[in-house]
């Protein structure tokens, strides 16, 4: 029986996997790994926490857990798998099953025969077109030199940090670069933070919570160009709103899939312009398999395909692709763009379908927003979160996201599991989770958004977004704005407006005649529990324009010192 020859291009992680899977299930394989740069299974994810010191070698990113750092001599003598390193695969010959390759630092061609071939040759980050992104103290962040070339730079006299793009790793390092007290700015070309993630009422939140780190954020602000002095170095970033000065920036726009081996082998590329593969991972060649971030998948939310590059998804296809080219059948079902990220004091997470892809996509939905606590009220420790919750008007659970100093963490993956379970908002109140008053409340906030949608789907709570309030007001409509909290809570915050009546609501059944049947009355409070009860109140007493405010005044993705008398 002939020896298998499996060849891994990308070194990273879904390849180093990939051939640490396939070396255990087929001891006997010829497995090599070729890899154009010089470092190998590196953490990304973990280049962030590198730059701001909480990881306090490079090393550590592409060690093992007992501290082996996971070099072509590691791969060699512990996994039994070759790595050619600085070296560029350039061609694969199909019809003879050989990739062509290139060494980069002798510019030596030689070429390495497969049995089954796998594409891990991830993603490039997209150099946007302004002049100026070649100067000196420009950066990206695509390995750990270029981490480890950021720090160097801030611990060298750097004060003044932009950070063009306000996506997951610009965000994380914000916070690594103000750990080091630089001034920092971030300029987002759309009119939200992490807008491929986040809803606007939860991306407003984390806007805030930057701010009111010292962060500049510039959204809705596009880059012209970048600036520089007499010896090359960036001094200026020139946008639409005005110039920010810089000593260095980070450019963080996007990234994409790197298709070009595949392309040239004719391989079929999928609609999100990302290699097509099947449920086993196999590309349109049977022999090759291809995953990471060079791959689309199947979303499992809106049956779509979905380019959503993560390392955790990576790692999983690194292994059932170790499987089946070893003669293993193993399946990826798909995605739910789960992601999760810390920022200064607050968590965020989000998994399944945002209200954002229901209208882009034309998925009819109910929408709640539902701020608490992680623990108990009263317990010392509980920490806020603000939660949003998105389901079919049937009731089926689309997608959660949540952002807050609580343990957002712990809800988005229990809302991951119930996706992938494909509960209904009705089951996940069903869930028996764990409760104590240091971990949740009696009802966990996850279950309190279930049964607010439970609520609005069967017609007893008929709601509206903070979002289409502000709209109501901008458009000069006649409404009563009615606030159920007490007065000492309305001494302490109140939304400024000639529209709001304040009742408090152990006094709405005394003082209902003080209320008009013939106008739209929207009821709030601090997170409209209180507004919800004062809707089913008035509704009992005949009237029929009654909703309350999502969220009520937590929820409120405005300022509320603003004077929304002018709008």
């Amino acid at each position: 029986m002939s020896i298998s020859k499996i060849v891994v291009i990308g070194g990273v992680a879904c390849g180093p996997k990939a051939a640490a899977r396939a070396r255990r299930r087929e001891p006997d394989a010829d497995i090599t790994i070729i890899e154009r740069g010089d470092l190998l299974s590196y953490a990304g994810c973990g280049m962030p926490y590198y730059i701001q010191g909480a990881i306090e070698t490079a090393d550590e990113l592409m060690s093992t857990a007992g501290g082996v750092v996971r070099d072509a001599a590691f791969f060699d003598s512990v996994k039994g798998i070759k790595v050619m390193g600085r070296t560029l695969a350039e061609s694969i010959d199909r019809e003879r099953q050989v990739v062509e390759m290139v060494s980069l630092e002798t510019a030596e061609k030689s070429q390495v025969p497969y049995d089954k071939l796998v594409l891990a040759v991830g993603a490039d980050a997209v150099l946007p077109p302004f002049p100026g992104a070649n100067l000196k103290g420009v950066y990206g962040l695509n390995s750990p030199h270029d981490a480890e070339k950021i720090k160097d730079s801030m611990l060298n006299g750097c004060k003044r940090a932009v950070i063009i793009g306000a996506g997951l790793i610009g965000i994380e390092v914000t916070e690594a670069m103000a750990t080091h007290q630089l001034s920092v700015t971030i300029i987002e070309m759309m009119d939200s933070v992490v807008p491929a993630v986040l809803d606007f009422e939860t991306s407003s939140k984390l806007e805030k919570h930057l701010c009111d780190q010292g962060v500049c954020v510039m959204t809705g602000t596009k880059v012209k160009e970048l600036h520089g002095d007499d010896t090359g170095q960036v001094n200026a970033v020139i946008t639409d709103q005005g110039i920010v000065e810089a000593d260095l920036v980070l450019i963080a726009v996007e990234v994409r899939p790197n298709i070009k081996l595949a392309v040239d082998a004719g391989l079929e590329i999928g609609e999100t312009k990302a290699i097509k593969v099947n449920e086993y991972l196999q590309t349109s060649d049977p022999n090759i398999y291809a995953g990471g971030d060079c791959v689309e998948n199947l979303h499992l939310m809106s049956g779509k395909p979905a380019y959503v590059p993560l390392g955790s998804t990576a790692n999983k296809h690194g292994r059932i692709i170790g499987d089946n080219v070893t003669g293993g059948s193993s399946t990826f079902p798909g995605v739910m763009g789960t992601a999760v990220f810390k920022a200064f004091d607050f968590n965020v997470g989000h998994t399944g379908l945002s209200e954002k892809d229901c209208v882009r996509l034309g998925i009819p939905y109910v929408m709640a927003l539902t701020p608490g606590p992680d623990g108990a009220h009263y317990y010392p420790t509980a920490q806020s979160m603000t939660l949003k919750m998105i389901a079919s008007p049937e009731g089926k659970l689309l997608g959660v996201q949540a952002v807050g100093e609580g343990d957002v963490v712990k809800r988005i993956d229990v809302a991951a599991t119930a996706l992938s379970c494909g509960l209904a908002v009705s089951e996940i109140s069903d869930l028996d989770l764990g409760y104590a008053p240091p971990f949740s409340s009696a009802v966990d906030l996850l279950s309190h958004a279930a049964n607010v949608i439970d609520n609005k789907i069967n017609g007893l709570g008929r709601a509206i977004s903070p979002v289409e309030v502000k709209h109501m007001i901008d458009a000069e409509e006649d409404f009563i704005l009615l606030d159920v909290r007490g007065q000492h809570e309305v001494e302490k915050t109140s939304l400024k407006n000639e529209r709001v009546v304040n009742i408090p609501l152990g006094t709405l059944r005394k003082r209902v005649a003080e209320l008009p049947k013939d106008k739209d009355i929207i009821a709030f409070c601090t997170v409209s529990l209180r507004g919800y009860e004062a809707q089913r109140i008035l509704d009992g007493e005949g009237f029929d324009r009654v909703r309350f405010m999502d969220g009520g005044l937590v929820g409120w993705p405005y300022s509320l010192d603003q004077d929304w008398r002018e709008t």
